[in-house]
């Protein structure tokens, strides 16, 4: 199987990480497109069009400029240990393996809205660039038309590489919306993460983000190349309920 997850918004470029082998992100080139058009952007309209502070908006214009095709190593980190958001603390990343890393980098992707489609050790640079942006570029309106179908066809071409039949969808919807589903042959299954609140079943976004993290982090960790063995998934106190599950969404309650 294939797992792929949503990046973040929290970046750490300054911790201690382990000694990596990165990798060159696959869609380097239409990174620089989308930068080329971001760098022409004025501070004020980089914080209009991505609704943040003047503070981060001047942040990302600084890092838009910095932003290289083949930028040195200091400036640089892979993917996986990158992005900070509540999906890698759930995952923890950190604590793999070099067996663990060498896993991943074959059965988890992350999805971008720069970079299109990372592997775990693709080096990246600190950027912000949500999927859902309304960015108007050479390809269209937004993203997804940037994007079109290149983000699924590399998935359907890095499955048949890895030998998985099945895409475990362990994104947000504002990034697997990118993923064109018709152009996949592979099983798209997606984990649901609930809680029993006053007797009623409901997603708590904070907690279902580090429960997807720590769902990628139990198929790494166990090296599990089959999605069926995700049903033991049993981390935080989730169990799976497979009387509320179907063939392609299964819910996991705590």
């Amino acid at each position: 199987m294939l797992l792929i997850v949503s990046p973040a918004k929290t970046l750490d470029f300054d911790s201690p990480v382990p000694e990596l082998t990165v990798t060159r992100p696959a869609f380097t080139k239409d990174a620089v497109a989308l930068i080329d058009g971001l760098r022409a952007l004025p501070v004020e309209a980089i914080r209009n069009l991505m609704s943040i502070s003047p503070e981060l908006a001047a942040l990302n214009h600084a890092r838009y400029r910095d932003w290289r095709a083949r930028a040195p190593a200091r400036a640089t980190r892979a993917a996986l240990l990158a992005f900070r958001g509540d999906v890698y603390l759930g995952m923890r990343a950190e604590t793999f393996s070099a067996e663990e890393f060498a896993f991943a980098q074959q059965h988890l992707r992350i999805l971008s809205g720069l970079y299109g489609l990372l592997r775990p050790l693709d080096a990246i640079q600190p950027y912000r660039l949500e999927m859902g942006t309304q960015l108007v570029n050479a390809r269209g309106r937004n993203l997804y038309e940037f994007w079109g179908p290149r983000i699924a066809d590399a998935l359907q071409v890095q499955a048949r590489a890895a030998g998985a039949r099945e895409l475990v969808n362990l994104a947000s919807q504002e990034y697997f919306r990118a993923v064109a589903q018709e152009r996949l042959t592979l099983a798209v299954i997606t984990p649901v993460f609930k809680e029993s609140r006053g007797g009623t079943l409901k997603i708590v976004s904070f907690n279902a983000k580090r429960a997807r993290g720590a769902m990628a982090g139990f198929a790494i960790r166990h090296r599990l190349q089959r999605a069926e063995d995700l049903k033991a998934f049993a981390e935080d106190g989730y169990r799976y309920e497979p009387a509320l599950s179907c063939d392609r969404e299964w819910l996991f309650v705590r």
